[in-house]
């Protein structure tokens, strides 16, 4: 039973992945992000600054909605964007678990060739 929990919980969190990773592949949307990190925004504000059509950049605010990097205020037929920044945060978690593997995979084969090196020079010298 417990396993079960566990698997929908990593499938969980692997949509998740999916979805913010998913929104940072497009370079309109990275734009759009980084336009919002420095405040919020009216969408018809983010359609002139990214010289795109309400139409447009609404479909990319939804991919970045439903990735959960942006949060939507009404006010009346207004609509303003906030960031956040909780989804990235969770992928450069995921991100950096895997620099840390590479990197000890990278030290440990440097020290595997470094004491081959040193064994090989040792014969040679012989």
């Amino acid at each position: 039973m417990n396993r079960l929990i566990f698997n929908q919980m990593v499938k969980y969190q692997t949509a998740n992945l999916d979805r913010t990773f998913a929104a940072l592949a497009d370079p309109t949307r990275r734009r759009i992000l980084a336009h919002l990190a420095r405040g919020n925004h009216r969408v018809t504000h983010l359609a002139r600054h990214h010289d795109m059509s309400l139409p447009a950049v609404s479909k990319h605010l939804r991919v970045l909605e439903k990735a959960g990097l942006l949060r939507r205020r009404r006010y009346g037929r207004v609509h303003e964007m906030q960031l956040d920044a909780e989804p990235l945060k969770k992928a450069a978690q995921w991100v950096e678990e895997y620099r840390k593997f590479w990197e000890g995979s990278l030290d440990r084969l440097a020290a595997y060739l470094e004491k081959t090196n040193k064994a090989t020079g040792k014969k040679g010298k012989e």
